[in-house]
């Protein structure tokens, strides 16, 4: 039997990127189409790089409650969809409805919170798991079979080697490494005076949390040992934010998710209404599958 490679896509990351990497383009009836468009390409370049036998594109809900009660101003930072952006948002899902790559999403989750449920899910079921994301919280998941890797043409896999090449901890330690940092993306304070570096240094000393809080008279710096001691409450709420749930029930049966050999013919017509007459031309040379 050939590999079962599972290839998880954070749709939502995607999307906007490609809404701010391309600009001015719109049907003629003034349908902006640029995050359309870039989402197509990313879609296929994504398949042309990493040949999975299955898939999923996983979709933002919102934030859960659970978070904004520990932190009411999460990510409250973060402006509005700009309008143009949300009148892409139903022409993405019906690309993806068309192409039969499943779309995943639930109510008030975000879509860390599904990719890390489908990840370790993915895990069990088949025999390698890639994650497409930029962020960082998603090292927390790495493994020996799940990878993560980044947007672009690069295959490089990202596993334990790189997660500690990149922030100075193991995966296993990324939740109690953010949760000293904190992570501005998310509008989540870490301690005063506590960078990336620093963080790593700590825990590279003390291997856990737990082992530093018992032994926190050993460090040596006097005013991140105040700051920590002071902020010791800030830290463990910390801990609750960053930490991904991996339990949602979000997970189909594996074949649900399996890649289809040939997209139906009814792409086109879309591609026509979309005036994406670039991909109409790349599927008649079979540069599109």
């Amino acid at each position: 039997m050939s590999a079962r490679r599972l290839l998880l896509v954070d749709g939502t990351q995607l999307f906007y990127r490609s809404f701010f990497g391309i600009r001015g383009l719109a049907t003629h009836e003034g349908q902006p189409s640029n995050a359309v468009f870039g989402f197509i390409r990313g879609i296929h370049q994504l398949l042309e790089v990493w040949k999975p036998s299955h898939w999923a594109v996983a979709w933002d809900g919102g934030s859960p409650k659970t978070r904004l009660d520990l932190l009411p101003e999460y990510k409250a930072q973060r402006p509005p969809m700009p309008d143009d952006l949300r009148r892409q948002v139903e022409p993405v899902r019906e690309f993806l409805d068309l192409a039969g790559i499943p779309l995943i999403r639930l109510d008030q989750q975000e879509a860390d919170d599904v990719l890390a449920s489908l990840a370790c899910w993915g895990e069990r079921e088949a025999d390698d798991v890639i994650i497409v994301t930029s962020d960082k919280d998603l090292y927390q998941l790495v493994s020996g079979k799940i990878g993560m890797a980044t947007w672009g043409k690069d295959d490089k896999r990202l596993g334990h080697a790189e997660v500690f090449e990149k922030t100075g901890v193991h995966p296993g330690q990324i939740v109690e490494w953010l949760a000293l940092t904190g992570d501005a993306v998310d509008n989540i304070s870490g301690v005063e005076g506590m960078g990336p570096k620093t963080a790593a240094k700590l825990l590279g000393q003390f291997g856990s949390l737990e082992a530093m809080w018992s032994r926190v008279d050993e460090i040596h710096s006097t005013r991140i040992r105040t700051n920590l001691i002071a902020q010791r409450d800030r830290v463990e709420r910390n801990l609750a934010l960053v930490r991904l749930r991996v339990d949602l029930p979000c997970c189909p049966g594996l074949e649900t998710l399996a890649v289809k050999p040939e997209w139906p013919a009814i792409m086109r017509p879309f591609y026509t209404r979309m005036e994406f007459h670039s991909l109409i031309k790349a599927k008649d040379q079979g540069e599109l599958f």
